[in-house]
C-alpha cells in the first residue's frame, strides 16, 4: 500500500524553507529542496506558492516570527534602541537571514504584528504619522544593511579563512604605512578606522539614528518620555 502524500500547508513550507536555509544558505534554497524537505514533489508546492519569490515571502515572515518584542518600559528612545538591537540579534541568529529580509516587505502575520507595535510606540511618543512610518523603515534599513556588511568578508584574507579581527588589523597596517603626505587622514585615523568592534560600530550608528529622530519631536513634548 502506497504511503499517503504528506499534507502540505503554507506553514509547513515556511518551516521547511527555514531548515533548508539553515543547512544550505540562501544560495542553496530551491523549490525542489523545500519540496523534498516536506516529502512531496516540487510541483505540489505550486498549489501554495506560485514561485520562489512567494516562498521567500513566507520565509521572511517565518524569520520574523522569532522576533522578541521589547518591553514597553522607559522612554521612546530606549525602546527604539532596544528594537534595533533585538532585530540585529535576530538576523545574526540564523544563516543568511539578513539576505532574506533586506528590502522585503511581505505583510505576513508576524511582520504585521511587529510593524503595528513599532508604529504604535512611535505615534504615542509624539511622532507624526509620516515620521513614524519613516522612522520604522529607517530602523529596519539600518539594521539589515549593517548585518549584511557585518556578514560580508572584509577582504580576500577573511574570505580565505582569516578572522575578521585579523583582516581589520591587516587593513589598519596598510593605512599606517601609506605615504603620509598623500594620505594624511588615513594614516592618522588608521586605528579609529579599524579598531572598533562591530558592536561598537552598530551602537554608534543606532544612537545617531535616535539623535536625528529626536529632533522631529516637539520641544517640551515627549522627547524624553513616550509610552510606558
Amino acid at each position: 500500500m502506497a504511503e499517503p502524500t504528506p499534507a502540505v500547508t503554507r506553514q509547513s513550507l515556511a518551516a521547511a524553507a527555514l531548515r533548508v536555509l539553515e543547512r544550505d544558505g540562501l544560495a542553496g534554497l530551491s523549490m525542489r529542496k523545500v519540496a523534498a524537505e516536506v516529502g512531496v514533489r516540487a510541483a505540489s508546492l505550486y498549489w501554495h506558492v506560485r514561485n520562489k519569490e512567494e516562498l521567500l515571502d513566507l520565509l521572511n515572515d517565518a524569520l520574523i516570527a522569532d522576533a522578541e518584542i521589547p518591553p514597553r518600559e522607559g522612554s521612546w528612545r530606549e525602546q527604539f534602541l532596544e528594537y534595533g538591537r533585538r532585530h540585529r540579534a535576530l538576523l545574526l541568529a540564523r544563516r543568511d537571514a539578513a539576505k532574506v529580509v533586506a528590502g522585503r516587505l511581505a505583510p505576513g502575520p508576524h511582520t504585521l504584528a511587529v510593524l503595528e507595535d513599532q508604529l504604535d510606540r512611535l505615534r504615542a511618543a509624539g511622532f507624526g504619522d509620516a515620521d513614524a512610518a519613516m522612522a520604522s523603515y529607517l530602523l529596519s534599513a539600518y539594521v539589515q544593511g549593517f548585518v549584511l556588511q557585518e556578514q560580508s568578508p572584509l577582504s580576500a584574507a577573511e574570505a580565505a579563512g582569516a578572522s575578521r579581527g585579523e583582516a581589520a588589523r591587516a587593513a589598519g597596517e596598510t593605512f599606517r604605512t601609506l605615504p603620509g603626505d598623500t594620505y594624511p587622514n588615513l594614516v592618522a585615523l588608521a586605528d579609529d578606522l579599524t579598531d572598533p568592534d562591530m558592536n561598537t560600530r552598530f551602537e554608534f550608528g543606532l544612537q545617531r539614528l535616535a539623535d536625528g529622530l529626536a529632533a522631529l519631536l516637539p520641544q517640551g513634548g515627549t522627547a524624553s518620555g513616550g509610552p510606558s
